[in-house]
């Protein structure tokens, strides 16, 4: 018997143009009323995944946002790993000299050096503005504020994006993790912050066996969370490596992919 499903977003729960079926939201609210854990983990901030899960009415489960960078149950925001400043200014010196938007997400706040089509495309799913700075005040202001952020993400052309991750990988592979969530997308965190490390947390804490989860995801960021659970669910979208990997494929995000391995798994058919 499956306790816990634990959910990508982009390009697994959502379809391409960010809505859910009403199926696929009664299927989740039936698996909540049976008591089955039901997780949103997603590499985007908090504050993209909130209005998602308040009409889902999943408020009280938890959400994994920003990759397991920051992870809220009820309300309350129950871990947080912050990527140490300086490794935050080698990670802005590696990247400035290629062609790439660097964001910085620490908290319920979003950071860029410039507003141009790649911020204007993350602003468009979430209210909270970004804050936009020079990297040198950014940097004054969270040393005073005594922090730092959670992620950084690099955006590109995937051939820079390539480059980029490669350069990375040598000089922090001990310290971070850093893989992309798609082509174009960069991302990087402390190794404490994974969708794996997010999905054993919670385990742990709603006392769930390995083996009684199922992950279900469509990305390279969801390799590891797929390989983990005691079921692992491919998107019929997901890239060829990825489905190897798992255990099932499942239909594309725009057939109600989620819902259908849901119904097949756990049994419930709404």
């Amino acid at each position: 018997m499956y306790k816990g499903v634990f959910i990508d977003l982009d390009g697994t729960l959502l379809r391409d143009d960010h809505s859910i079926s009403e199926q696929t939201r009664q299927t989740l609210q039936t698996l909540v009323q049976n008591n089955i854990l039901v997780a949103l983990v997603s590499a985007r901030p908090l504050h993209g995944i909130t209005p998602i899960s308040s009409w889902l009415a999943l408020n009280s489960c938890p959400l994994v946002s920003l990759n397991g960078a920051y992870i809220q149950i009820d309300n309350k925001i129950v871990f947080q790993s912050n990527i140490d400043l300086e490794t935050i200014s080698g990670l802005h010196s590696a990247a400035r000299q290629l062609d790439v938007t660097l964001i910085y997400y620490s908290g319920l706040k979003w950071y860029a050096e410039i507003y141009n089509d790649a911020i204007e495309k993350e602003q468009r799913i979430t209210e909270v503005k970004v804050i936009i700075a020079p990297f040198e005040e950014l940097m004054e202001q969270w040393i005073l504020e005594g922090t730092s952020p959670n992620k950084v993400m690099a955006i590109g052309n995937a051939l820079v994006i390539e480059s980029l991750q490669s350069k990375l990988v040598l000089i922090y592979k001990k310290d971070m993790n850093i893989y992309t969530s798609k082509p174009t997308y960069l991302e990087v965190m402390r190794h404490d912050a994974s969708k794996t490390n997010a999905v054993k947390y919670l385990l742990d804490k709603f006392a769930i066996s390995r083996e009684q989860a199922i992950a279900i995801g469509d990305n390279y960021n969801d390799k590891e969370m797929i390989m983990y659970a005691g079921l692992g669910v491919a998107m019929g979208n997901a890239p060829d490596p990825i489905k190897a990997i798992a255990d099932y494929v499942t239909d594309s995000n725009e057939h109600d992919g989620v819902c259908k391995a849901i119904e097949k798994f756990v049994g419930f058919e709404v």
